[in-house]
């Protein structure tokens, strides 16, 4: 009797040992939820965070401190404050339209990024429960803002770091290089999921997440994604006022991008790339990149008229005319012309703000050499 107990036991352990190896190997899986009808939680989630929470305090160096509201309390709202203003902004994105709302401590005074450059910023990562997931503990690092790479920051990210500006970098004069930081951009972005990990969670952010990031954008370094010569950020396209606003998309993924406002589209040719990702931007058979190579005769020390000019190193024409950089005293980067389009006359306009550029210029069909 013992004996078949024993073996009885035995039988119902190794049957128990199937099922949860079968469990396993058919592990279920879940599909995502509805974007648009996850956005409409996070909205709700994000707004009841902005409407119980206040800010407690911001240092001398932009250090935001977030605390939430005691019952009974009477201090003011992150929605209902007036010293930082809360700003939004409309972010297309799986067919949805997000209201992504963000603070502005310091705008910055230098340079702002776009969405597909790179930059050097400290941050702060929390989730709605206040719990402290990620941090840099005040030290820069870099990162690549283009949303589609697998190393890349999350799109929110994306989206909001270029509404800021860079500041100014000193190095140590003892040589330790050490970098001091001054005037740069600082602020909080209030993220919703579908911006952030979505269904796919991380080491302590739990899956269908909205996060809030506190940051400072210290600097940047502007990319050149098609090769040709010309940044991205000189590729963005003016609106009807002649404003960039500092966005660049990539358009052929019909899956995230559906239906397109008008404003994402940045595309001289209409061959359906856009310009910074298109080698031939105005589509008339000649390279951007062959466009904007100055006459050999034209680079480095020219004598005009007796007189020597400095056209630069670069055998490319920069954008706009280029002033000498104060803070490099052994290098010398002036150079006075920029991208060249045709006057009436027919002669190349070097300097007129608002010219149309050679290779975004459908007639122009004679590039220089």
């Amino acid at each position: 009797m013992n004996k078949f107990k024993y073996y009885f036991i035995l039988l119902l352990a190794g049957i128990a040992i199937v099922s949860c190896n079968k469990s396993d190997d058919e592990a279920e899986i879940v599909p995502l939820r509805d974007y648009k009808e996850q956005y409409k939680a996070d909205s709700d989630s994000i707004m009841k965070y902005l409407k119980s929470n206040y800010i407690e305090s911001v240092s001398a160096n932009f250090d935001i401190k977030i605390s939430k509201i005691p019952a009974g309390g009477t201090q003011v709202s992150i929605f209902d404050q007036t010293q930082y203003p809360i700003q939004s902004r409309d972010v297309y994105s799986n067919d949805v339209t997000y209201k992504v709302y963000y603070l502005v401590l310091r705008q910055g005074t230098g340079q702002a990024p776009t969405n597909y450059d790179k930059i050097s910023a400290s941050y702060s990562g929390n989730t709605l429960n206040g719990k402290v997931f990620d941090t840099s503990y005040g030290v820069a690092r870099d990162f690549n803002l283009e949303p589609y790479l697998t190393t890349s920051v999350i799109e929110g990210w994306s989206e909001i770091f270029p509404k800021f500006k860079t500041g100014t970098a000193t190095p140590a004069s003892d040589g330790s290089g050490t970098i001091t930081y001054d005037n740069y951009g600082a602020g909080v972005m209030f993220l919703p999921s579908g911006l952030a990990y979505y269904g796919s969670g991380q080491t302590d952010i739990p899956a269908y997440s909205c996060l809030v990031f506190s940051f400072k954008l210290l600097g940047l370094q502007r990319l050149d994604h098609d090769f040709d010569g010309v940044y991205d950020f000189e590729e963005d396209l003016p609106n009807k006022d002649g404003i960039k606003d500092g966005y660049l998309y990539d358009l052929r993924n019909t899956t995230k991008y559906p239906n397109p406002p008008a404003n994402l589209f940045d595309d001289t040719d209409g061959d359906g790339l856009a310009d910074f990702i298109d080698v031939d931007d105005d589509g008339d058979g000649f390279t951007t990149l062959l466009e904007i190579t100055k006459p050999k005769d034209k680079v480095g020390i020219v004598i005009e008229n007796g007189v020597p000019v400095n056209y630069g190193i670069s055998k490319y024409y920069p954008f706009n005319p280029v002033a000498d950089n104060p803070n490099t005293p052994n290098t010398d980067e002036f150079e006075p012309k920029g991208i060249p389009a045709f006057a009436a006359t027919g002669e190349p306009d070097y300097t007129s703000p608002n010219r149309l550029r050679l290779h975004v210029d459908k007639a122009h069909h004679t590039p220089k050499p």
